[in-house]
């Protein structure tokens, strides 16, 4: 008897590997999430800038690592081929990245635009008079 080819070869998964992987990256998924819940929880009161932006780039790391995670299982990303993973992940960071670009240009233009032109600015800060109702014209009998 002959044997089979090395890439055509399949070993049988361990019974009930697919459950286990599934309850594995529930409970990770789980309890980052807590973890996070609970550092939001911990900025209630805070008063040190410090530590509240510290807190924050804390839960925006362990936010990525939840959403990679979540790419790698359920979009099944984990078992694929790396030229694949690539064609997907490249593009995300370069949205990523346009929209913080854009975000940050029309942040800038806004400050420079209320620097440069002092009327804007005033312009802008002003409340709004408020607005009259209009008159109830007589109704035709």
């Amino acid at each position: 008897m002959e044997q089979a080819p090395a890439h055509i070869v399949h070993e049988p998964h361990p019974e009930g590997g697919g459950v286990r992987e599934i309850w594995k990256v529930t409970i990770i998924l789980t309890v980052l999430t807590l973890i996070e819940l609970a550092l939001g929880f911990s900025m209630i009161g805070m008063t040190n800038v410090t530590t509240k932006h510290f807190i924050k780039g804390v839960i925006l790391i362990l936010m990525m690592a939840k959403a990679f995670y979540i790419v790698g299982y359920f979009m099944h990303l984990k078992h694929e081929v790396r030229n694949l993973i690539m064609t997907i992940v490249v593009p995300l960071i370069l949205f990523v990245w346009f929209i913080i670009a854009f975000l940050s240009d029309g942040n800038s233009y806004n400050n420079l635009r209320n620097r440069y032109n002092p009327e804007y600015k005033e312009r802008t800060s002003q409340q709004a008079p408020p607005r009259e109702e209009p008159k109830p014209s007589p109704e035709k009998q």
